[in-house]
């Protein structure tokens, strides 16, 4: 890859005021000699110098190159630049999957004595992620994802982090964005908001006072199912500065064509949360009035208890993840209707993934949170009789009969 004037990589040519559907399918790099029309996938470990003085200051960070693919690459420089152009952040690194992420995060700001605040309602592997940096002296207090007083009471001399994921897997509960920035920049700490559920698409963090935006790129940036994938979207100096040595070092590194994957499926991102989360909040609705269900978690819906606050933070619409709680005289029935319930589907696929066109349910209390103690499940509200669903692209009609087969049959 050649480098322009400047000694910097060279950036797509976009008027400055780009709205974000523009920037979605236009900001990368300049296409190649050959003029390629879709972003080309560069699949060499290594980049090519012409002469041993560039080589020395590109090596030295004198001259902006592709050196490595292990820390840079054009096809994963195009990704990171257009979901940073997205998310409103200036830089973005990517990583080799979600938790990658996290990992980095970690590993690049957090060292023995300093403390965490994260609600206890994120995802199963985050939470025993924070728990196994215990080992290395790093803490962790687990608080109400929506009590804003508890997270305040929470934060210490030595916090140094509020993580924060919005809405929660699986039960989407919502915090309020902008006060939890306001209590961690009054402790001189950094919040960190995993926008996973909502994608740039419908919530943009940063906007809202957050510092660094992660993301599990294997969910609705893909888009369907294809590739794992991870990304951090932050200051250019906090990846400088802090990220780009950890993966430099550790090599949590996203491959080429992963990112090609992704830098694909940011292309219909919008179209795509759209459409699925207006399905997801007429099926949430539908679900709503069904006698087998307990209550159903969406954020859409006016039943749901950060229903205004959902609506301010992403744009006026819910999402395509609902859950809902199946009846049951007692822990062990719910457990035994919520999985004749996902058995008796035909559409659905059965799978702990989501972020894809096809729908998705599972069970969380013994999937995705089945590794977390009873305890931590019920700080969570995870109930046995709890089924998430992802909605994909499917007819309606057709994902509300392959639900009714097992819910009608409740008793």
């Amino acid at each position: 890859m050649s480098v322009v004037a400047g000694k910097k990589l060279p950036r797509t040519k976009l008027p400055p005021d780009a709205r974000p559907d523009t920037l979605a399918v236009r900001e990368g790099l300049p296409a190649s000699q050959w003029g390629e029309n879709s972003e080309a996938l560069f699949v060499s470990s290594s980049f090519v110098h012409p002469d041993a003085a560039t080589a020395a200051a590109r090596f030295a960070n004198e001259e902006e190159a592709f050196i490595y693919s292990r820390f840079s690459n054009p096809t994963v420089t195009m990704m990171e630049r257009r979901l940073a152009a997205l998310e409103g952040s200036e830089a973005c690194i990517g990583t080799a999957s979600g938790m990658g992420a996290i990992t980095m995060l970690v590993l690049g700001l957090l060292k023995a004595g300093d403390h965490v605040v994260c609600s206890h309602s994120v995802f199963g592997s985050t939470i025993r992620l924070f728990g196994d940096f215990a080992k290395f002296g790093v803490q962790t207090s687990f608080v109400s994802q929506t009590d804003v007083a508890q997270w305040r009471a929470a934060v210490r001399p030595e916090t140094k982090l509020l993580f924060a994921e919005t809405p929660t897997n699986p039960l989407t509960e919502v915090c309020d964005i902008a006060a939890l920035a306001k209590i961690a920049h009054a402790a001189g700490a950094l919040l960190v908001v995993d926008n996973c559920f909502c994608s740039p698409a419908l919530q943009r963090p940063i906007a809202l006072g957050a510092d660094i935006v992660m993301h599990s790129g294997t969910k609705y940036l893909d888009g369907q199912g294809r590739v794992i994938a991870g990304a951090l979207c932050c200051t250019q100096q906090l990846i400088d500065e802090k990220f780009m040595p950890v993966q430099r070092g550790a090599g949590i590194t996203l491959s080429p064509f992963n990112a090609w994957v992704v830098l694909k499926g940011l292309e219909t991102l919008a179209l795509r949360m759209r459409e699925q989360s207006a399905r997801a909040l007429s099926l949430a609705r539908w679900l709503e009035q069904h006698p087998a269900v307990e209550r159903v978690y969406h954020p859409g819906l006016p039943s749901h208890p950060q229903h205004e606050l959902a609506m301010r933070q992403q744009g006026g619409v819910g999402g395509p993840v609902a859950s809902f709680v199946v009846r049951g005289r007692d822990a062990a029935q719910a457990r035994a209707n919520a999985f004749a319930v996902i058995d008796a589907t035909r559409v659905c696929s059965i799978t702990a993934n989501l972020g894809d066109t096809k729908t998705a349910i599972t069970h969380p209390a013994s999937t995705t949170h089945g590794r977390l103690s009873e305890a931590q499940r019920q700080a969570a509200g995870i109930g046995q009789g709890a089924i998430r669903i992802a909605v994909g692209l499917e007819d309606l009609d057709d994902l509300k009969a392959d639900l009714a087969r097992g819910l009608d049959a409740i008793r």
